[in-house]
């Protein structure tokens, strides 16, 4: 019970650096997947420049599918978190049992989507055959083989909500490690292993997620001790189902808003092809950056539930003050990264027609990560305290209500050129800016109507 005690009696401070450090690193590692396919795909003898175009129109259904997998997670972590902090180790067992068979579920619903789904939803985007070939065969591969990051996904929230989160990035770095390694073999053609090109990306992709989901699954049987590992707890529970979405729905509704904004920003994009894939390769640039703030979210939220079940106003306190101050710190840090190298991130994905509007568009929205920052932590904040309604209005505010209409109008004002383009890209600095301000009002809603009237 060593885990548990840490949540109750270390400082908040040095918990929040113990914890988030390495689920910071995980999720950041998990960035990594798509920044070294698109690195090692752009440097393709042949057909580079579409292969980073479909990976661009790709992404939004990968990010779908991790979005369900860690808004799931993240609603288990929150309450087995908490039910843990409230000693209740049965109906912890059921929490867990009842994530794994969510993510069964979830699996299936992928695997159909990419048996049946994909070319169509490739097509909507472009009409190069080439284009369409690629993004169809390297999205199917990902959808069948979605078991890994889906459960991948689910494990690392169990062991983060027991405070076990090194064990959770063990198993990040292990699949990021089998990815890099993989892909040059698989997509170049390397000894016995024939060139592959995109499809050989996905199969590194998939491999490395499959190998942290299996390393994760020996940790969280050995060492998630507090609760019993059972089948007879993946019966379906309505009660602890309504519980995990009541907290989960919101996390998955943000992440899946990412994956529309992105859809629509590549129709928006529509009329540039070299604009549009400088959009996919900043946002793999932005998710790397902003993946920080989410893996500190990850130790604000079951911290700040923790100590929610627990009745411990002031541990609740020091952990939204600390969590605040540390995403902060995390965020300028990003800033001076994207505003420093540009370039030298243009040069890794060999971007070509695109380096122009990659350069402009990095220079002017990661303008907006300090206050997106922000905005991260506070869903975790609202996650851990019950506050799922705020949270998903801050995740509509910045990925739908203000951004996609302020992109759709300033591109009517676009008259062609990467200068022309970058109006667009402002649309990202206003509405975070905007979405952190109503943030703030929430937190401060939330603060005075559930921590202080604690007993």
């Amino acid at each position: 019970m060593a885990e548990s005690n840490k949540m109750k009696d270390m400082p908040v401070n040095k918990l929040m650096v113990q914890m988030g450090i390495p689920m910071i690193l995980s999720m950041a590692l998990q960035a990594v997947y798509n920044i070294v396919d698109s690195a090692f795909v752009g440097n393709m003898r042949s057909g580079s420049e579409a292969a980073l175009n479909a990976l661009t129109l790709v992404f939004p259904v990968q990010m779908l599918m991790v979005a369900v997998g860690i808004g799931t997670g993240v609603g288990t972590n929150a309450l087995l978190a908490r039910t843990l902090g409230q000693g209740n180790s049965k109906k912890a067992a059921k929490v867990a049992g009842n994530s794994l068979f969510l993510g069964a579920i979830i699996y299936i619903v992928c695997l159909l989507f990419g048996i049946f789904g994909v070319k169509a939803y490739i097509s909507s985007q472009t009409v190069d055959p080439q284009v369409i070939s690629m993004g169809t065969n390297y999205l199917r591969i990902c959808c069948v083989i979605s078991f890994g990051i889906i459960f991948f996904s689910l494990f690392e929230k169990l062991l983060q909500a027991t405070g076990r989160s090194l064990y959770s990035t063990i198993g990040q770095v292990v699949g990021a490690v089998v990815n890099i390694i993989l892909d040059p073999i698989m997509i170049y053609g390397i000894g016995p292993v024939p060139e592959m090109g995109v499809k050989g990306a996905a199969y590194a992709t998939v491999i490395g997620q499959v190998v942290s989901a299996i390393l994760l699954f020996v940790f969280h049987m050995k060492l998630n001790r507090e609760f019993e590992h059972d089948t007879k707890y993946m019966k379906p529970d309505g009660g602890i189902i309504r519980e995990i979405y009541a907290i989960g729905l919101p996390a998955i509704i943000a992440q899946a808003l990412m994956s529309i904004m992105v859809y629509v920003m590549n129709l928006i994009l529509k009329f540039s092809p070299s604009a549009q894939t400088a959009y996919g390769l900043f946002y793999k640039v932005q998710q790397f950056v902003l993946f920080l703030a989410f893996g500190l979210r990850d130790a604000i939220t079951p911290i700040i539930a923790f100590s929610y079940g627990m009745h411990s106003k002031k541990r609740i306190k020091d952990g939204i003050r600390y969590g605040l101050l540390y995403t902060i710190v995390l965020m300028v840090i990003g800033v001076a990264i994207t505003e420093i190298f540009p370039g030298e991130f243009a040069a890794l994905f060999n971007a070509g027609a695109s380096r122009e509007y990659f350069i402009g568009a990095m220079r002017i929205i990661s303008i907006s990560f300090i206050f997106a920052g922000i905005n991260v932590a506070y869903q975790g904040i609202y996650q851990a305290l019950d506050g799922g309604m705020e949270s998903l209005v801050i995740s509509l505010l910045r990925q739908l209500i203000i951004i996609l209409p302020l992109a759709c109008i300033f591109s009517f004002f676009v008259r062609g050129g990467h200068i022309g383009v970058s109006l667009i890209w402002w649309a990202f600095p206003i509405t975070e800016v905007t979405a952190c301000i109503v943030g703030y009002l929430f937190l401060k809603r939330i603060n005075k109507n559930k921590v202080e009237s604690l007993n």
